[in-house]
């Protein structure tokens, strides 16, 4: 061990030396150019509206276009009703076309049935740049700044936010990680000052339930009352507008379908255990069994939970607790997609600025690194070797980020202790 402790490499790594500026340039170009030679090849390849490989382009959102046609011709009822929904996919992309199901709680059909009132490429375009867009401004709120941020980053932040392969990975599933992401960022800049404010964003959240088990508490912990309440409101609201606009028996028909789609696409693993980033999904590919998989789930759940819930209590860094946030809310669900991870890009961001701002310290650089490289990575490395290397760089960057913000919350203890003892 001392060894490999003495050796060039490891030194490196912990340091994060080989990480220069060029090499960060350079990275983020390459992935960023075999993303959009990968995406316009494609899509010129493609068939009218079917990819390749017989798929519609844009793969997920095909079932979002699905059900807002269905909504559009008066069949709201039929959006959860699984024959129904895939006779309308095949009406629209072909016999042949697979199916793709519609998960979502009705709150997300007021962008669905919008986006249906449009011919499918234009609504893809649509939806795509414009949510790519979004993430991207959120992103650079993030990163940008004044002074020494600004300085030190400049115009980087760009390329490594684009050339992110969490984003080629959302763009080819035409799926929602880019608003997601938008939307927590963006919560998590309006805290501490304007609380309303994030309480809504949080709120409008609500299409991704599985991602609520860490924010309510965090905030709890934080005191963030105004916050809380506003993204009850929000969530009230649109269940209101939904059901006044779809009939509130479409609610019925999501919480009747979400027990299908538990045992279809997470215990079952027809989704592809590979493609879930969580440690329920780890120990299914591993064999385990679903009672198994949950308390293991459980466990690591309830520890992320406690541990995420402690630094928000505290006085710690606002960007500390906002990657820590980021990373905890990921890896609490069993219910985690790759293009999921898009998430990630927020947590690398807040803990970048912070680390600019303050140094970084022993193996944050690389573990960041291996954060922005790992969605390019995780699917094909745990389908061949069963190896869920996603899962093992969330856990790093949280344990990593977690390290950083208790250090960070006994630096400020003990100035604060200093502080009073000096007063009195």
């Amino acid at each position: 061990m001392a060894y490999f402790r003495q050796s060039p490499w490891w030194n490196a790594l912990r340091s994060g030396a080989w990480l220069t500026a060029a090499r960060i340039r350079g990275y983020s170009l390459i992935l960023l150019g075999i993303s959009v030679i990968a995406l316009v090849g494609w899509t010129l390849l493609s068939d009218g509206l079917i990819d390749r490989n017989g798929k519609p382009i844009g793969t997920d959102f095909s079932s979002f276009y699905a059900a807002g046609s269905l909504v559009l011709d008066g069949r709201a009822g039929d959006v959860y009703n699984m024959a129904a929904h895939y006779a309308r996919e095949q009406q629209i992309f072909g016999q042949a076309t697979p199916y793709y199901g519609w998960l979502y709680p009705p709150i997300f059909l007021l962008l669905a049935v919008p986006l249906a009132s449009m011919p499918y490429p234009v609504a893809l375009a649509v939806w795509q740049f414009g949510s790519f867009a979004f993430y991207l401004a959120v992103i650079g709120l993030i990163v940008g700044g004044i002074g020494k941020r600004r300085a030190a980053i400049g115009s980087t932040w760009l390329l490594v936010a684009a050339g992110f392969p969490a984003v080629l990975i959302n763009l080819g599933h035409g799926q929602n990680g880019f608003l997601t992401a938008g939307l927590f960022g963006a919560a998590l800049l309006a805290l501490p000052s304007r609380q309303i404010l994030a309480g809504v964003l949080f709120g409008l959240l609500a299409y991704k339930p599985q991602f609520a088990l860490v924010i309510p508490i965090a905030l709890l912990a934080a005191g963030q009352w105004r916050a809380i309440f506003a993204a009850g409101i929000t969530v009230v609201a649109l269940v209101a507008v939904t059901s006044l606009i779809f009939g509130f028996d479409l609610w019925l028909a999501f919480a009747a379908s979400t027990e299908t789609s538990r045992k279809l696409l997470l215990e079952q693993g027809d989704v592809g255990f590979e493609k879930l980033q969580s440690v329920f999904a780890a120990v299914r590919m591993w064999g385990g069994g679903i009672p198994f998989a949950y308390a293991i789930q459980g466990i690591v759940s309830i520890a992320v939970v406690c541990g995420t819930a402690w630094i928000w209590s505290s006085a710690c860094n606002r960007d500390l607790k906002s990657a820590l946030l980021a990373v905890a809310t990921l890896l609490a669900s069993p219910h985690v997609l790759d293009y999921d991870l898009v998430v990630l890009a927020v947590a690398i961001a807040f803990f970048v600025r912070h680390g600019i701002g303050h140094g970084f310290r022993d193996f944050e650089i690389s573990v960041l690194a291996a954060a922005w490289i790992v969605p390019l990575l995780s699917r094909g490395i745990a389908g061949i070797t069963g190896i869920p290397l996603g899962l093992l760089v969330l856990l790093a960057l949280y344990v990593v980020t977690l390290r950083r913000a208790m250090s960070d919350r006994e630096h400020v203890n003990v100035v604060g202790d200093r502080h009073g003892i000096a007063q009195a």
